[in-house]
């Protein structure tokens, strides 16, 4: 009988080779796999960050959601309401008369309590910190409104003949947007719009502290608003759904007997928005709805396009 060489060049049985290769295959796949969930939680990071940042742009160039507060735009916009506001509009045409505006009582009528708006901060670093929160729509300090421009730069705005608001002698019929049975003022007006400033009101009269009234109150420039103030158009309303609709120019701005020889505003560099007398919607909802809607899509891809690099036996088949 022969004994089985048991030097260090013996041969292992050869189930234990098999037992090897397969501890070997399982590591291998282990780790792929790991590196597999690594990458796919860093493009989902990456895809939620770039929507983040890619929202925030948009509300602080394009457009934003504001909230209305107040009763004072009634019956066009009720408490409550969403509105989108475009704020790149008025970068590519002027202000024009029946636009819905929304702006910063900075430089006109300050806080909805008549005081200055809070001056910004004298460090310069916390100034840029301060207008990059404001435009982005997160944070700020001043107030802002919303109301309908009834007279431009240079207009003739006066009430009431006939029982209308002219604008260089020509009638409005506001009927269609006033609130129901309101009356267009129940003050009379007589108001030449200073070079660079609108004058605004509201659509529901009765209640609006408007332009109007801050004429009375002895405010400078007879009520009337900077241009350079204003934030950007509403144009939709996006919420409630009962509510859902846009927000066109009303007819009677249309009369061609307005616009020859009218006053025109010229396009102007749009201010950053916040929340105010007009409140933004909060940030963090939307980015993270953002988000959702252009991240899982594309996540969706990469992972179906990885399910079939797997099923080809391919591990980097989600480049």
């Amino acid at each position: 009988m022969v004994a089985s060489p048991r030097g260090r060049h013996a041969r292992p049985p050869e189930r234990s080779v098999r037992e090897a290769e397969r501890d070997g295959a399982g590591a291998a796949e282990s780790t792929v796999a790991g590196r597999r969930r690594r990458r796919s939680w860093r493009q989902l990071m990456q895809i939620v960050l770039a929507a983040i940042v890619l929202m925030l742009l948009i509300k602080a160039f394009v457009v934003q959601v504001y909230r209305i507060p107040s009763a004072s735009m009634e019956d066009t916009l009720l408490t409550g309401d969403r509105v989108l506001v475009n704020k790149l509009v008025y970068h590519v045409r002027g202000i024009a008369r029946g636009d819905i505006v929304v702006f910063s009582g900075q430089g006109s009528w300050g806080t909805t309590a008549g005081a200055p708006d809070p001056a910004p901060p004298g460090d310069p670093v916390l100034r840029a910190v301060d207008d990059v929160l404001s435009d982005i729509g997160v944070y700020s300090t001043q107030t802002y409104y919303i109301k309908r421009v009834i007279g431009l730069p240079g207009d003739r705005v006066a009430c009431c003949t006939d029982g209308k608001v002219t604008v260089n002698g020509i009638p409005l019929d506001e009927t269609p947007y006033l609130f129901p049975g309101a009356s267009p003022s129940e003050q009379q007006f007589n108001v030449v719009v200073p070079p660079g400033r609108l004058w605004v009101m509201g659509d529901n009269r009765a209640i609006s502290d408007d332009s109007r009234e801050h004429l009375f109150s002895g405010f400078p420039d007879q009520g009337t608003v900077p241009e350079n103030q204003v934030a950007g158009r509403a144009f939709l309303i996006i919420w409630p759904p009962s509510q859902l609709g846009d927000l066109p120019i009303p007819a009677t701005f249309q009369q061609a007997a307005l616009h020859a020889g009218a006053a025109g505003a010229p396009a102007l560099q749009v201010a950053g928005a916040a929340a105010g007398a007009v409140t933004a919607a909060p940030a963090a909802p939307a980015a993270v709805a953002a988000a959702a809607v252009l991240g899982v899509p594309a996540l969706a891809l990469r992972i179906r396009a990885a399910r079939r690099g797997r099923r080809r036996g391919c591990p980097d088949a989600r480049r």
